[in-house]
């Protein structure tokens, strides 16, 4: 299966997963352009989308789903929670709700022959998830927009060929930031967001032997930057013994605005 990064970052997320039949949206947090602009490099129509997954309802996730599925009426599937405050969200628009179907954490569901199951993690938000996707031949896992792990998300996102994982924020630019303290408290809390050590240690505990392809993805613009969460990762990822010299094998950081793929 193949994964990619449309748009990363606390700005505005969406990711690709997909493979040569079936086309699957994470989110739908940046414009309907931005979105088929992006689709448009990997040769995909949006009319070829099959469904799109939504995270969790704050804006850098679904600012732009309203106008997105006013144009091309895909389902959407998300938790009973997180579909209730999309529905409530005025900003969307008119939404047609009979697009959205619930899934539950723990709960597999098939579309299309690609087996999608969502993960509960922290967050403040009202029922937030990571995904991950298999059909017949790989894996792939995204997980954002969370403040701390445990073994049971450590073991969802395990045997991924492909991942893309926040890498949000440096402790110490966000501790000398412009932010308010309230903000800050809540970003490092665990309902807030990993940041760069703890996005490689998470990492270190997920990477097994059929990973090949790494996003560090949902940068702060204000926290963060692309070559020091590269470097903080890397540094994590060998300090518990990674090999990142094998064959084929990449670490990247997902563009906050642009389109990123696979080297």
């Amino acid at each position: 299966m193949k994964l990619a990064s449309i748009a990363s970052g606390s700005s505005g997320n969406c990711i690709y997963v997909g493979n040569e039949s079936t086309h699957f949206l994470v989110d739908a947090g940046i414009s309907k352009k931005r979105i088929v602009d992006g689709l448009s490099h990997m040769e995909i129509a949006p009319e070829k989308i099959t469904g799109i997954f939504v995270t969790h309802e704050h804006m850098d996730h679904i600012g732009g789903l309203g106008v997105f599925l006013r144009k091309y009426p895909v389902p959407v599937y998300a938790t009973a929670k997180t579909i209730d405050r999309i529905l409530k969200t005025r900003s969307l628009g008119k939404i047609d709700a009979s697009l959205f179907t619930s899934v539950a954490p723990d709960s597999p569901i098939t579309v299309d022959g690609i087996r999608i199951e969502a993960s509960g993690i922290y967050h403040d938000a009202a029922d937030p998830v990571c995904y991950t996707f298999r059909d017949q031949s790989s894996k792939v896992g995204i997980a954002t927009d969370f403040g701390t792990y445990d073994e049971y998300l450590v073991e969802k996102m395990q045997d991924c060929e492909s991942l893309l994982v926040e890498a949000n924020h440096d402790l110490n630019m966000l501790m000398v930031g412009p932010y308010p303290y309230p903000l800050k408290k809540r970003i490092m809390g665990n309902q807030g967001h990993l940041s760069n050590e703890r996005a490689g240690q998470f990492l270190s505990k997920v990477i097994g032997k059929k990973c090949r392809h790494i996003f560090l993805g949902h940068l702060s613009k204000e926290n963060n930057y692309g070559e020091l969460a590269y470097e903080t990762v890397k540094v994590e990822l060998l300090a518990h013994n990674i090999d990142m010299e094998k064959e084929d094998f990449t670490l990247q950081v997902a563009d906050r605005c642009a389109p990123t793929f696979s080297f």
